[in-house]
């Protein structure tokens, strides 16, 4: 775990370098998902979902080249997974399905969105 110290004075936690494919292996596993949505003809899901893949690879080209921005592709692509996991609960029916909902936005969406965010903030930095 390495630390770094912001113009402020206060200790920052840096991310490790293996965290930058993070994007890149999100939006490959986000490729299956997209299939059986396609399949099951659910069009605006397919549509927000194809926006988080072109975000992430976006994210991972722009860390790539070490680009600032960065930090707005991954403020967007945050932006895009928080409002996925909003719309997921919102629309969930009753039952298991809410609790699958609360799940893929707890233990996924969320945490890649806090990800994507850090990623971005680190761009700048580097």
């Amino acid at each position: 775990m390495s630390i770094a110290v912001l113009s402020a004075g206060a200790p920052a936690y840096v991310l490790p370098e293996r965290f930058r494919r993070v994007p890149r292996m999100a939006a490959v596993a986000l490729l299956p998902w997209l299939m059986i949505l396609a399949v099951n003809h659910e069009t605006s899901w397919v549509v927000l979902d194809l926006l988080e893949f072109a975000g992430l690879l976006s994210l991972d080209a722009l860390l790539l080249r070490r680009s600032a921005a960065a930090l707005w592709a991954g403020a967007a692509v945050a932006l895009l997974l928080a409002g996925d996991a909003l719309a997921d609960i919102a629309f969930a029916g009753p039952g298991h399905a809410v609790l699958a909902a609360l799940v893929m936005a707890f233990c996924v969406e969320l945490p890649l969105a806090v990800m994507c965010l850090l990623l971005g903030r680190e761009a700048i930095r580097g």
